[in-house]
């Protein structure tokens, strides 16, 4: 049996702000809408290579934010050109790390932080 993966899940607290964060700063497209007026609404986002699918989870009228549980780690996506992704993300205002590396290489990869608070990271491609 060959199984393929489907897609990553994240609920979301703040729909506007993740869809201005995903489609806006990461460049997603949204692919498909299932809203459930009233209980939730799924939103499903793809990358420009349209290799990933992210689903954002919104249930309507969240208590408070959703709290990050102690085993995700991060999403990653690849960019070619990690310095000028860093710079526009920091000047976009988000929270963005230093560069950092494996291996001796010192500048392959940072982390940005979404809205929810997911650390996403941003890897150079190869």
């Amino acid at each position: 049996m060959d199984f393929r993966f489907g897609h990553t899940s994240l609920r979301v607290y703040d729909l506007k702000k993740s869809l201005d964060f995903y489609v806006g700063a990461l460049g997603m497209k949204e692919t498909r809408r299932k809203d459930y007026p009233g209980d939730f609404c799924l939103v499903f986002l793809k990358d420009a290579a349209d290799t990933c699918e992210l689903e954002l989870t919104y249930n309507y009228d969240p208590k408070k934010p959703y709290e990050i549980g102690n085993g995700f780690a991060h999403l990653g996506f690849y960019v070619k050109d990690l310095k000028a992704a860093h710079k526009e993300l920091k000047e976009k205002g988000y929270k963005v790390t230093e560069f950092s590396g494996l291996g001796g290489n010192k500048s392959s990869f940072f982390f940005v932080t979404d809205p929810d608070g997911y650390d996403i990271e941003i890897i150079r491609e190869k």
